[in-house]
């Protein structure tokens, strides 16, 4: 339900406090489901070996990650934020690396420089049923240009849901990569009338860049 209160965020006794689109909310606390999915499992473990490698490492090579780690803050809550320890920096970019299929390093980064985004559009179509789903790709996207997308949602919806990691944007032909497989693959196919959302942005090195979004709904055939 929505609160007038301060400004409050988690876990206290039995009731679970978070920012809403519309103010501030709270709600009685449920132990989430844990449907212990495939991606689920490849998240947890990743962060399982990540975990491990940084505790290999020699303390000089922590100390490095701790040095790098002052020039990042972490993520805003509440309006604070602080520099990144060295562990945190080193799980969020050998936790990217490894989601990627990518080799993990032992060496901070430099900065961030990502590319830009090649995708500059979600286009779907519905052919005597068969639906596709295609970003318009102008240039090339590159070996690493990162696609996540929510789960079919309903016409009327407008803020960005949640969206997953679908894999890599495949090689456009004719200015357009095709990403049907990607997203049948996690979510199923859509149906006429569901809006979907989709996301790309670039990463090098561990580090991603900006997110771009695209919507459309799913036509009738």
């Amino acid at each position: 339900m929505k609160i007038l209160d301060i400004p409050q965020s988690g876990k206290a006794g039995l009731f679970v406090s978070y920012k809403g689109r519309n103010g501030q909310v709270r709600r009685s606390f449920v132990v989430p489901a844990n449907p212990n999915t495939i991606y689920q499992a490849s998240v947890r473990s990743n962060l399982t070996s990540v975990g491990h490698r940084f505790r290999a490492l020699t303390t000089a090579q922590q100390d490095a990650w701790d040095t790098a780690a002052r020039r990042y803050q972490t993520r805003s809550r509440l309006g604070q934020s602080g520099p990144m320890t060295g562990y945190q920096l080193f799980a969020k970019i050998n936790c990217v690396l490894a989601q990627m299929g990518q080799d993990q390093v032992d060496v901070p980064p430099g900065p961030p420089n990502p590319p830009a985004v090649a995708p500059q559009g979600l286009v779907i179509t519905n052919t005597s049923g068969v639906i596709a789903l295609k970003l318009t790709c102008p240039g090339n996207p590159g070996e690493y240009t990162i696609v996540r997308a929510s789960a079919p949602q309903s016409s009327g919806v407008r803020a960005v849901p949640q969206t997953r990691i679908l894999g890599t944007c495949p090689a456009p032909a004719a200015g357009s990569a095709d990403i049907t497989s990607l997203y049948t693959a996690r979510f199923g196919a859509p149906a006429a009338g569901d809006r979907i959302f989709v996301q790309a942005n670039t990463m090098v090195d561990g580090w991603e860049g900006p997110r771009l979004t695209f919507t459309a709904l799913v036509p009738a055939a």
